[in-house]
């Protein structure tokens, strides 16, 4: 590592002890980035690493709420807005036990870069809370989404910060958050995405991030004299990223065989059934268990990942570090050949680089999980236009930005020699549009 670097990781982790998910983001994403600061030292001259390291603000507050039996509860409510320099604050909001300041400052991190790889104005933040929506009633969300609002509207705003959906953060929530914003506001404007398309969503938003791993994925792949058609793919998760990578890759030719949840995985040689899957976890909200009781020809694993079945193209969609350094192996050994992450962090950084060592194509999520992000920078505009485009016209948006951010992390990659390198190529081009922009606009 870079001995600039180096210094600030060391002050980074003196200032953020304890908040292991961000201090692994800070250091994989600075261990990548040696090479430009060997060759360019303005960014040391402008402590860009320090700045860029530093939330511009976080926002931390209490979220009181009462239950259906009349109980008051109380939760906390984060809003971390991390960078500035390329267009209003924009990530989402998580809702989930997990949920906790490294968490949120990991993805928020990550979030800065990621969208400046979509090349739209957008910033980088990540907010949420500890509540978990999961067996609450509608009128419990809507209690916790108004109670949450209540705070955030004050901090957030079409040209300063716009918050999406992410994990337990659906349509339902995102209506109820809209609604009290509009309240409290007395502004109707595209503050939010992933709002229904009654009142300002976009079309594809639902399938974006799944969608746009594919189409990445089948670039890089292309590039490599493969494709996904013809492939056997494992996918981890069965949320809205895991089911539409699903969908999307059935599309394209290939054959999809598991799909999992924190339980465990299933496996269906036949071919995983997406509708019988969208029923049970789009519809029901059941356990993705429950699809074998529907299909002789799959069989569940509990407390497994799917990386143990042998595929040719591996693609975690669920949550951060679920493939380590054994997993890594198992895939190496079975001849997989892309893993392509469809969630934040999936690979811890060993795994990564062994991956990479044995000439696994890979992908990091900032780049290729970035659909998602995209058509939410693409709502925005349509709602400034007060303009609703075609299912087609935004999925071919969505297509050539995806292939655009593959062009950038590999064409950065090629510039130093490092042919493949999507990790290091995505950084680097990622920092250099916000270190410069950041450098323009003076010490702020």
């Amino acid at each position: 590592m870079n001995q600039y670097a180096k210094k600030i990781l060391e002050e980074v982790k003196q200032k953020n002890q304890g908040e292991e998910e961000f201090l692994q983001a800070v250091e994989e994403f600075f261990s990548s980035l040696s090479i430009i600061l060997d060759n360019d030292k303005k960014y040391e001259e402008n402590s860009i690493l320090e700045r860029i390291a530093e939330p511009e603000r976080i926002i931390i507050f209490r979220v009181p709420w009462v239950d259906d039996k009349g109980n008051i509860k109380v939760n906390r409510g984060y809003r971390v807005q991390f960078n500035s320099a390329i267009g209003p604050y924009k990530g989402g909001l998580r809702l989930h036990p997990s949920v906790n300041l490294s968490i949120l400052k990991f993805l928020g991190f990550e979030q800065i870069f990621k969208n400046a790889l979509t090349t739209l104005p957008m910033g980088g933040a990540k907010g949420g809370s500890d509540f978990d929506p999961k067996g609450k009633s509608d009128r419990e969300v809507m209690a916790f989404c108004q109670s949450f609002m209540q705070e955030l509207y004050r901090h957030i705003g079409a040209n300063v910060d716009v918050p999406a959906g992410d994990i337990g953060t659906g349509a339902r929530e995102i209506g109820y958050l809209f609604g009290e914003y509009k309240k409290l506001a007395n502004s109707y404007e595209g503050v939010l995405t992933g709002k229904n398309l009654l009142f300002g969503g976009s079309l594809v938003r639902t399938e974006a991030t799944g969608y746009g791993l594919l189409y990445f994925a089948e670039n890089f792949l292309q590039d490599n004299g493969k494709s996904v058609k013809n492939a056997n793919i494992n996918i981890s998760g069965s949320g809205n990223v895991a089911i539409f990578a699903a969908e999307k890759a059935i599309a394209m030719g290939a054959k999809v065989r598991t799909l999992s949840d924190s339980n465990g995985f299933i496996y269906d040689e036949n071919g995983i059934d997406l509708e019988l899957v969208k029923d049970i976890k789009l519809n029901k909200r059941e356990r993705i268990k429950k699809y074998v009781d529907k299909k002789s020809s799959a069989t569940y694993y509990e407390n497994k990942k799917p990386y143990i079945i042998p595929c040719d193209i591996y693609l975690p969609c669920a949550t951060q570090n679920e493939i380590d350094i054994e997993g890594a192996k198992e895939l190496v050994k079975n001849k997989c050949f892309g893993v392509f992450e469809g969630a934040n962090m999936p690979t811890t950084i060993d795994a990564t680089n062994y991956l990479m060592e044995n000439n696994v194509l890979f992908a990091p999520g900032k780049a290729s999980n970035a659909g998602g992000v995209s058509v939410s920078g693409l709502e925005m505009s349509q709602n400034s236009e007060r303009l609703s485009w075609t299912f087609e016209e935004v999925d071919k948006m969505l297509k050539d930005i995806m292939q655009n951010i593959y062009t950038q992390a590999k064409n950065a990659s090629n510039e130093y020699n490092l042919k493949n390198n999507l990790v290091v190529g995505a950084n680097i081009a990622g920092f250099k549009k916000v270190a410069n922009a950041m450098i323009m606009q003076g010490v702020v």
